[in-house]
């Protein structure tokens, strides 16, 4: 085994960081901070994203399309899309690029701070220490990602990973993204080990060759009937 690729979600983090600390801080602040931030030009580049998105969605979703017309309009129309995509859980790289932009602000104003699992943390250092090349692939943003390692309750632990890969990738659901991944950092899927809550993702990967474990954390929903390996202290993953 050479290389571990990890998800975050409910594997080096609880899914309550996620869904009880990350999500409300958008939802909270997302009317104050397009207004404060609506001129720049990073967040306009994801608002083109988002308008994008919500054309790509109207032949198939019942979506709060967006607005273009006057900042007030267009701000209200982006808040009622947001909300919408944010209330299904959706995936989306317009979604996903909005709320790791949001985050930024957070984590450098110390209003956010990543959560970690003891164990991964230490696994993850003990598994560079021996060699081992540590990515990560996740639904969010690579920069949302690079946030919760850079800003941990552990400090910034972005020395110990390799590299990062989101949904841009592909799906985390389809065997063709993790092949894309063994491929994109130079090893055989047979050398890799992908540890992740989701036995669809588990499965995927399974399917690519990659040796799996399943991450079981308090938070976690319950587990279809498997017959993959399971850890709940990565510490004793060699």
């Amino acid at each position: 085994m050479e290389v571990i690729l990890l998800d975050i979600e409910g594997t080096t983090t609880p899914i309550s960081f996620v869904h009880e600390t990350l999500f409300p801080y958008v939802l909270s602040t997302l009317d104050e901070f397009l207004k404060a931030h609506w001129t720049d030009q990073e967040l306009q580049f994801h608002i083109q994203a988002l308008e994008e998105q919500a054309r790509q969605d109207q032949p198939h979703y019942d979506a709060p399309q967006i607005i273009s017309s006057d900042p007030d309009s267009t701000r209200k129309s982006l808040i009622d899309n947001i909300q919408w995509q944010m209330k299904l859980d959706r995936k989306t790289s317009a979604l996903k690029g909005l709320q790791g932009y949001m985050w930024r602000f957070g984590y450098q104003s110390g209003q956010l701070q990543g959560v970690m699992f003891d164990d991964a943390v230490q696994a993850i250092k003990n598994w560079t220490q021996e060699g081992k090349r540590v990515y990560i692939y996740s639904s969010g943003s690579v920069e949302a990602q690079k946030l919760i390692f850079g800003y941990s309750d552990h400090g910034n632990l972005l020395q110990y990973i390799s590299g990062h890969y989101d949904t841009k990738v592909g799906a985390k659901t389809s065997s063709d993204s993790y092949r894309k991944i063994a491929e994109d950092i130079k090893t055989k899927p047979e050398n890799t080990l992908f540890i992740s809550d989701n036995i669809r993702e588990i499965e995927a990967a399974n399917q690519a060759g990659m040796q799996v474990v399943v991450s079981v954390r308090p938070g976690n929903a319950p587990l279809p009937s498997h017959n993959f390996a399971e850890s709940s202290d990565f510490t004793t993953i060699h």
